[in-house]
């Protein structure tokens, strides 16, 4: 009988889950710690870290965290060392914090802006891997996802710098399935536009439109992504690699469902500046 991932299938192993004190990485961590994992949580604002862990725990994890920025490579080592030292190993790495400034048409671009949107989305992801794979996963093997985004197969306004980094950082997850075949397997979620403070200024006062205009008739959660990322860790996904896996509520096909125009694009024409980045 085929089945999903058993609610034990990964005790014994460890995670590390960047951008978690909230939103999706808070959930993924979740999903990762009810399937048994011990989960290192990672995120700029140390009174977020400091709650996350303690959520955690209390729900029957095994938790440690570190507060500081993925664009410090100091931070990404103390992270990594962290997850051997507390829990002996690293098993599991979820790249997901992000920036989405510079916001706005690329003519305008800040060029400090710009650097540090790859020196978040792509330069540490690769960076939290190279650590990864010299402190467990080379001798161990291991999983590693990368939180893409749905739109890095087309483009849209105002997110023109979040969208480059974004498909670089799929590239990146390619190059690497390849290259650390077959130890590490190494694959990438997509998102939508789902319910999350970052994305607040996109969805807020305009979800029941946006919803309208997707096949299935809702904006995403953040456990949607969760339980994606929990099946691509995972054992059920053993024959998973190099795959970029959209969990967007169908939004790459809504021309067929006849739903109209798509609303996130209005929400982003309309917004001059998000109330909120990472």
């Amino acid at each position: 009988m085929i089945s999903g991932p058993a609610q034990n299938c990964l005790e014994g192993r460890t995670a590390l889950v960047t951008g978690a004190s909230r939103g999706i990485g808070f959930a993924i961590a979740g999903a990762l710690a009810g399937a048994g994992a011990d989960v290192v949580v990672t995120a700029r604002d140390p009174d977020g870290v400091t709650a996350a862990v303690a959520k955690l725990r209390d729900a029957g994890a095994r938790a440690a965290g570190c507060a500081g920025s993925v664009a410090d490579p100091a931070h990404l080592d103390h992270c990594t060392a962290l997850a051997v030292r507390e829990f002996g190993r690293l098993d599991i790495l979820v790249n997901n914090a992000a920036t989405n400034a510079p916001y706005g048409p690329l003519m305008e671009a800040d060029p400090d802006q710009w650097r540090q949107a790859f020196a978040v989305n792509v330069d540490a992801a690769l960076r939290l891997v190279q650590l990864a794979w010299r402190a467990w996963m080379r001798e161990h093997g291991g999983a590693v996802v990368n939180i893409c985004t749905e739109g890095t197969h087309g483009v849209g306004p105002r997110v023109g710098a979040y969208g480059t980094s974004k498909v670089a950082l799929r590239h990146l997850t390619q190059q690497l399935a390849g290259e650390l075949a077959p130890a590490v397997r190494v694959n990438a979620v997509s998102p939508g536009l789902v319910r999350t403070e970052m994305a607040r200024f996109v969805w807020e006062g305009a979800e029941r439109r946006i919803a309208d205009g997707l096949p299935l008739g809702r904006i995403g959660e953040p456990d949607d992504v969760a339980r994606a990322v929990l099946w691509l860790v995972s054992d059920e996904s053993a024959w998973v690699t190099g795959a970029d896996l959209l969990v967007d509520g169908g939004t790459r096909v809504r021309a067929a469902a006849g739903t109209g125009s798509y609303a996130v694009h209005d929400q982003l024409r309309a917004t001059s500046s998000p109330e909120r980045s990472p």
